[in-house]
């Protein structure tokens, strides 16, 4: 009597989404450690394809140039910080508590704590660095990461206004520079130090003047 032999398991078929992932990852990786090192105008796609372990064709399918690789990966990097802040799958944002002072606070001094991370210190630096040189790309940092950062100030200014903490004329977008552009200007120039106790500071003379009451 013969013995039959056992079936085989079937075949599995790479899964390529998992694949594609790890190399989009990987090419992350590549093009924010790259920036940080040489500089925005030294990075190639070549060289963000040797460091990532990737052909240059595996880029190219993704991205037409250089700009929108290291775009993508920065919103990348502050996709993962939010989420780790807010929660996965938790939309991130200014928290509303009714104290207005106090939330503002709290988004500036996590701020800080990510203007001091290297890893997104570096390749924040680069990138805003060439944006002040090269227009097509200072308008797409702008577009793509400052301004959607912008608009959750506004959010929030509006919804103190709603609740009568802010007056009704203000403009928010003008009112968040307030404290926004100091700590940007002292952090890209280097014009003092950075810390809790500075962006606390700049909450309070924002929303409670300088003048004696």
């Amino acid at each position: 009597m013969s013995q039959k032999s056992a079936p085989r398991p079937p075949k599995t078929t790479p899964d390529a989404t998992r694949r594609s992932d790890k190399s989009r990852r990987a090419i992350y990786a590549a093009a924010l450690e790259l920036v940080g090192e040489v500089g925005y105008a030294k990075t190639t796609i070549e060289g963000i394809a040797a460091r990532a372990g990737v052909g240059k064709q595996t880029i190219y399918r993704w991205w037409s140039a250089k700009a929108d690789v290291l775009l993508e990966a920065f919103l990348d990097l502050g996709e993962q910080a939010a989420e780790q802040a807010a929660g996965p799958g938790a939309e991130y944002g200014i928290p509303d508590t009714g104290d207005l002072a106090a939330d503002l606070k709290a988004v500036l001094r996590a701020t800080v704590d990510e203007l001091l991370d290297p890893r997104f210190e570096v390749p924040s630096r680069a990138l805003a660095a060439e944006g002040v040189v090269n227009e097509e790309l200072g308008r797409e940092f702008v577009a793509k990461l400052l301004d959607p950062s912008l608009q959750l100030y506004v959010r929030r200014l509006r919804s103190a206004q709603d609740a009568g903490q802010v007056r009704p004329e203000v403009d928010p977008r003008i009112a968040l520079e307030l404290f926004v552009s100091p700590l940007a200007q002292r952090w890209l120039q280097h014009t003092g130090p950075i810390s809790y106790a500075y962006t606390d500071t700049l909450v309070d003379y924002a929303l409670y003047g300088l003048a004696p009451r």
